[in-house]
């Protein structure tokens, strides 16, 4: 396949895309305020209530700059802005650390703090949704790793305990975004993850079966997308590259595991699929629920995007801004339409 000129039509559509499914400037600078606001309340609260916060790292897709703007899809708001906000602490007794009670105890600290704040809990989170700003923050007790200031001890409403590393999540995307920075062309890592998530909010607003596609997972596969692929001088040619290897990847279900860091636990084995996280390798982040039935969809769907954008790009070469331009409708929306540029 030859090289697109950089200016070529989709390229230029996608670029401007890319720019604006990223949060504003300005809503970034909110976020870092307001997020300082809620860990001194919460510090505050959890000291009166005697319990030991040890830090407060950033976390999740907006310190990965990997997040998208919150949007409306027909009647339905998408999130978006992924806002995790971590509380690592030591309890001072086993019952300390019962996630009901940790939970219980920073929903009560969240009341107090932002009474007229819509409160709901998950099952590792209290989300805090500011209506005002459209900005929700998800405040996640973790356990402080005697030892190790860079791991904490995930729990969840089901009994399950999970080391894991926010910081080094974080730095294993940031690897990724500063070595697609050293290569020529505009195309960046983080961006190119930014599109592929978009990308997966339109097909789950049309899945019957697959309406939760985690984050990391996707996170995960554009990861090992680019190792293998890197970026090209386009998006078009990029998507292009990491849709068809993935494709690939799902049909095959190939395993997919990272050498980042150093495992101190074996590899697991279970699952019809295995997509390992980089720092816990016993952790399959594979929905343990998806059925073949979910990974032939999956398949499917990463498919027909390697496929339309080989469209795109024949379009391209043939100088058919028409088609390519359809193609790329189908693909992220038509919030393509009105964000792409002009035709």
């Amino acid at each position: 396949m030859g090289k697109l000129c950089t200016k070529s039509a989709s390229h230029r559509w996608l670029t401007n895309f890319v720019d604006w499914i990223k949060p504003e400037e300005a809503t970034e600078e909110k976020i870092c305020a307001q997020a300082e606001e809620l860990r001194d309340r919460m510090r505050g609260k959890a000291k009166a209530d005697g319990l030991v916060v040890r830090s407060t790292p950033w976390a999740g897709s907006f310190a990965k700059k990997t997040g998208l703007r919150r949007h409306m899809r027909g009647n339905h708001e998408v999130e978006g802005q992924d806002v995790d906000l971590p509380f690592v602490i030591s309890p001072q007794t086993k019952e300390g650390e019962d996630i009901k009670s940790l939970l219980d105890r920073f929903e009560r600290y969240a009341r107090e703090s932002y009474p007229n704040t819509k409160r709901s809990p998950t099952k590792c989170s209290i989300c805090l949704d500011f209506q005002g700003t459209k900005i929700s923050y998800d405040l996640v007790p973790m356990l402080a790793v005697e030892g190790d200031d860079k791991a904490q001890v995930l729990l969840t409403s089901d009994g399950k305990r999970r080391t894991t590393s926010v910081q080094k999540h974080i730095e294993f995307v940031r690897r990724r975004t500063n070595k697609s920075n050293t290569q020529d062309g505009r195309v960046k890592f983080n961006e190119g993850a930014r599109l592929v998530k978009w990308w997966r909010e339109i097909c789950q607003s049309r899945s019957a079966c697959l309406e939760d596609v985690p984050t990391f997972l996707m996170d995960l596969l554009c990861a090992k997308a680019f190792d293998e692929c890197g970026v090209d001088e386009t998006y078009t040619e990029t998507l292009s590259r990491w849709f068809g290897f993935i494709a690939h990847v799902v049909r095959q279900r190939k395993r997919v595991q990272f050498s980042d860091f150093p495992s101190v636990v074996n590899a697991t084995e279970s699952g019809l699929w295995i997509v390992l996280d980089p720092v816990n390798s016993a952790n399959n982040v594979v929905p343990p629920s998806w059925s073949n039935l979910q990974l032939q969809e999956l398949t499917e769907w990463f498919e027909d995007a390697r496929d339309r954008m080989g469209r795109v790009i024949a379009a391209d070469t043939a100088g058919d801004g028409g088609e390519a331009r359809e193609e790329l409708v189908a693909l992220f929306g038509n919030a393509l339409k009105d964000h792409g540029g002009a035709p």
